[in-house]
């Protein structure tokens, strides 16, 4: 509408219309900046399959829902074979690989006998063990489903923790994430300033069928670890994954 058109009308009719152009206009507004439609943007532009150039990081499809790819992940912590298999068979195998782990971290001045830890995706919580086997005692990790008293419940995608709650986060569940931005943030999130999160990650090559995503670089997680900076990137043989990274969360500066 011109504005010799806008002038022809009725007096009443002009504020009306002005009202409603600013209302769409108002909405529109509202919806681009929708937390929803922001994540549904962000979901399919990370689901393109990474080529030369392209982001690194590739999301799976095939979820209807949250509380569908939540079941999909508890099909395989649930199972009682495999339950199983990690509190017998694994135990031992895998508390001592990840001593040897924690015990490096040490050595590196990442984690201390005194750092309150998490271990996420801890599933039977073996990671946790470990920890207490190399004298960080103050540890706990979380699962969706809890196995007390090493493993508490909790979705890693809203960790039910307060702000900067930890001094160290550890986790080899990364591909697990179906929104890895939610993942990172929520570490960022609860570790304490100058904290260190480490991952344990694969590398331009696929995991299991119950992973969420694909890691094609390191490159993503420097781009997702926002408030964090990059100490370390490691080769690591550790139940299929290979590459160790350590950030650490920035220290907020006092003024």
């Amino acid at each position: 509408m011109n504005p010799s058109s806008l002038s022809k009308l009725p007096l009443l009719l002009k504020p009306f219309l002005l009202s409603l152009f600013l209302s769409i206009f108002f909405l529109v507004f509202l919806a681009t900046q929708c937390p929803l439609l922001r994540l549904k943007t962000a979901l399919q532009t990370a689901s393109n399959p990474p080529s030369s150039g392209a982001s690194g990081l590739h999301i799976r499809g095939g979820y209807t829902s949250y509380n569908a790819y939540i079941e999909r992940q508890l099909n395989k912590t649930l199972n009682p074979k495999l339950r199983k298999i990690w509190t017998t068979r694994d135990w031992d195998r895998k508390v001592k690989v990840f001593s040897r782990v924690f015990q490096s971290l040490k050595h590196r001045k990442l984690i201390f006998n005194e750092s309150k830890a998490l271990s996420i995706g801890a599933r039977v919580g073996q990671e946790v063990a470990a920890m207490k086997v190399v004298g960080v005692s103050d540890a706990v990790g979380i699962d969706l489903v809890p196995y007390p008293p090493l493993v508490m419940k909790g979705d890693f995608h809203a960790q039910p923790f307060k702000n900067q709650t930890f001094d160290f986060e550890f986790s080899n569940v990364f591909d697990h994430a179906l929104y890895p931005w939610n993942f990172v943030g929520e570490i960022e999130r609860t570790l304490k300033s100058g904290g260190v999160c480490v991952l344990h990650v694969a590398v331009r090559r696929q995991t299991d069928k119950f992973s969420a995503n694909d890691l094609y670089s390191v490159q993503p997680l420097l781009e997702l670890f926002k408030e964090s900076e990059l100490l370390e990137v490691r080769k690591v043989d550790a139940f299929g994954l290979d590459t160790e990274v350590v950030f650490r969360k920035k220290k907020i500066k006092d003024f």
